[in-house]
């Protein structure tokens, strides 16, 4: 294996691979190469690229590639920003180590190889964990164990997939912190999250700012209130908390005389598929 790839990225290839490819490097054609349909990075800034790129032309590709064997050429497992580097240089060929790895195993390296390099925004990474747990059919618990991160963080990171397209939008892009909207999670009313999310903005407020709001606006009375909501049964605050924790979604659990309901909350198709398959395990 080439040196400089991170023990944590080795340890999710099986030894005998270790063995069959250990330090041989190949020179394949940059034509040949595609990115990796798993990768969970979706931003690519132009100047990053153009510094990189500014690099290889002085000092070459310093550390190849990872990449597997495809039907038409190669898929890159990690390096795709080398790659795209390269290609802005106009290199004909570039550095790549190849392996032989499944789709499952393909998907967690590029991962893993992305948040080991603080390289993902909080969206990336949650959309990330969303998919892993999706095509590999696991639970937050089975994979925070295999990738090392706690489950509380995953499930935390996963919930921000539940707020507004176009506040995630703006948490991918920066205009929002991981903890704006981690805080914007607690609104009880959603349609006061967009009209926080303008003042936000607009009045740069940070965290602790929007976090006070969100207090206020929560214990705000209606005009229509006529008598104050009875406080939940802690028994059930804590059911709801552990199903919260399990199936990584806002759950709400209210009982009536005679009979009590259960809310799960899911964003897409896909959550809801996700959901109904931690309900059966």
């Amino acid at each position: 294996m080439a040196k400089g790839l991170g023990k944590g990225i080795n340890a999710f290839f099986p030894p005998e691979l270790e063995e069959e490819n250990d330090d041989v490097i190949q020179e394949i054609p940059v034509d040949q190469c595609r990115p990796n349909p798993y990768q969970p990075r979706k931003t690519f800034h132009a100047d990053a690229i153009e510094e990189l790129k500014d690099s290889i032309l002085e000092y070459g590709i310093v550390q190849p590639l990872i990449v597997r064997k495809s039907i038409k050429g190669y898929e890159i497992i990690v390096g795709e920003r080398r790659f795209r580097a390269a290609k802005e240089a106009e290199l004909t060929t570039i550095p790549a180590v190849v392996k032989d790895l499944s789709d499952d195993k393909m998907m967690e390296v590029a991962l893993l190889e992305n948040l080991q390099r603080e390289d993902l925004t909080a969206i990336e990474e949650a959309h990330a964990y969303h998919n892993l747990m999706r095509e590999l059919g696991v639970t937050q618990d089975e994979l925070s164990k295999r990738l090392g991160k706690s489950r509380s963080h995953i499930a935390n990171i996963v919930r921000l997939l539940s707020l507004p397209d176009q506040v995630t939008a703006y948490i991918n892009n920066g205009e929002l912190s991981m903890g704006h909207g981690r805080a914007l999670l607690g609104i009880q009313d959603e349609e006061k999250i967009l009209p926080l999310v303008h003042k936000i903005r607009q009045e740069k407020l940070n965290v602790r700012q929007v976090e006070q709001l969100i207090v206020q606006l929560n214990n705000k009375p209606e005009k229509e209130k006529k008598k104050e909501k009875p406080k939940k049964d802690i028994f059930l605050q804590e059911r709801e908390s552990v199903l919260r924790d399990r199936l990584g979604t806002a759950v709400s659990i209210n009982r009536g005389k005679r009979k009590g309901k259960i809310e799960i909350e899911f964003y897409s198709n896909d959550d809801l598929e996700r959901i109904l398959e931690s309900l059966d395990q």
